[in-house]
């Protein structure tokens, strides 16, 4: 069943998670997760002490951390659309990239500096936290702490990042840790040939799909339920209690005190005044099969965004054990727009875009010359090996919404992440359990604009961003 709900576009309607979407890669090497479809068609409880709608990352930390916090994992339960896991968080493209200065003054606009300063001192912390993590609980996910290379492909947007490097360093932001290399050394340091300028900093990659399995399977090993096949269709206030809701799905509903939505692109579906300012971007990705300029020594060690303009970019991971190469797309092309059909707006994850995978490929090539006869292998079970697609949140402000949903008290909201969810879940997941459990923003440590108000939603419909 397809949850079809109204919508204030014109009349539209929107549809919740497609039942059949493609795989990616990262579900097609997790087939055997033993709790890949679990509860698919059990009946539901009828009443829960938290229901966590979404198992992705922010879904499963979110109960992780509730857990941690000493809440009895019987009282929790995670309502999934589709199988376990399987919305962008293992549909990304593996990176682990924390915004080291280039988002300064996209962010110091909207928010100011203070908070600018802030959005990126925590990506920065982010990055240690997965580290930290994936090292204590022994997280085999694949984790590859290294470097990044953020490459500027031409002259413009050389200048950009030069501006906003001196911009952020003025404002009192650390950049000890950035690397800048110029001209024939940016190409000699990245292997890029029409490199501009290039900037390095530490990141990581990662197998998503196994993290968000580990936090899953350790959930519900300590008696969390989590209901695959099992979409969400209204969220409304229950008659049992005034400070209860109803959560309708097609296998019945269940109340709850607390409603926690972690669905990311979806969140407005059933928090409609979200709708404005959270808009569903499609991407795409591909997984290569390493032909033998990038095998053995010319693997690449390090991660790589390739940048023509803010929106226009491509990102590369070599993965350490296998040496597939996961090649992502800038979220801006237009080929992976959202479609309008029959009057929905569809949320489309079930197929890639041909166009879209030729550019990618052309593009491979132009950014490694040097290894473009082998990009195209004629050898079986090398080159172009697969492609897939994913439903990212776009929020107006370009951070996440994080917090109590205004005048619906009980509910919750941890969603919105722009495709950058890596960089931003391990401190917002768990600055929403503190929240939820009865903390002060302050001690969330995340920054304020993180928040979601009524005066930040005013500010994004006024400002028209």
């Amino acid at each position: 069943m397809v949850a079809i709900l109204e919508d204030s576009r014109g009349g539209l309607r929107s549809t919740a998670p497609l039942p059949k979407p493609c795989l990616s890669y990262w579900q097609r090497t997790t087939r055997a997760y033993p709790y890949l479809n679990i509860n698919r068609n059990t009946p539901l409880p009828a009443s829960k002490r938290y229901v966590i709608i979404g198992s992705g990352i922010s879904g499963a930390l979110t109960a992780f951390e509730l857990l941690e916090s000493g809440v009895r994992g019987e009282d929790v339960v995670i309502l999934e659309a589709r199988e376990a896991a399987s919305g962008a968080s293992s549909r990304n493209a593996g990176h682990v990239r924390p915004d080291a200065f280039r988002g300064f003054g996209h962010y110091s606009k909207y928010h100011g500096p203070e908070q600018a300063l802030k959005i990126i001192a925590n990506e920065r912390l982010v990055l240690e936290k997965v580290d930290e993590f994936v090292k204590k609980h022994k997280v085999s996910c694949d984790f590859h702490l290294t470097s990044t290379f953020d490459v500027c492909m031409n002259a413009e947007f050389a200048a950009y990042e030069a501006e906003s490097l001196a911009a952020f360093e003025k404002a009192g932001g650390d950049v000890s840790h950035i690397t800048f290399y110029d001209g024939e050394e940016a190409k000699k340091q990245t292997g890029v040939q029409d490199a501009v300028a290039a900037y390095e900093w530490p990141a990581g990659s990662s197998h998503p799909a196994k993290l968000a399995h580990w936090l899953l399977t350790s959930v519900i090993e300590n008696g969390v339920q989590l209901y695959t096949h099992c979409p969400v269709s209204k969220v409304s206030r229950s008659d049992v209690g005034e400070k209860l809701w109803d959560v309708y799905t097609p296998r019945g509903g269940i109340t709850t005190p607390t409603v926690i939505h972690c669905t990311n692109a979806y969140a407005s579906l059933l928090l409609p005044q979200l709708e404005p300012h959270l808009v569903p971007n499609r991407a795409q990705a591909h997984s290569i099969i390493a032909p033998p300029a990038f095998s053995g020594p010319g693997a690449l060690t390090k991660t790589f965004s390739l940048r023509y303009s803010l929106q226009h970019f491509y990102s590369i991971i070599q993965r350490r054990g296998d040496g597939t190469i996961i090649l992502g797309v800038s979220r801006s092309n237009p080929n992976l727009s959202i479609e309008t059909r029959k009057g929905c707006v569809c949320f489309d994850d079930s197929r890639y875009n041909e166009e879209t995978l030729e550019d990618a490929l052309k593009q491979l090539k132009i950014i490694f010359p040097a290894k473009d006869k082998d990009i195209d292998s004629d050898i079986h079970g090398e080159g172009m090996d697969h492609a897939w697609t994913g439903i990212i949140g776009m929020t107006g402000d370009f951070v996440p919404f994080v917090g109590p949903v205004e005048g619906l008290e009980g509910q919750w909201v941890c969603a919105g992440f722009g495709g950058h969810g890596m960089a931003r879940i391990f401190t917002c997941a768990p600055g929403l359990v503190k929240l939820i459990l009865g903390s002060q923003w302050s001690d969330t440590e995340l920054p304020e604009c993180f928040q979601l108000t009524s005066d930040r939603a005013s500010k994004m419909t006024n400002e028209s961003i």
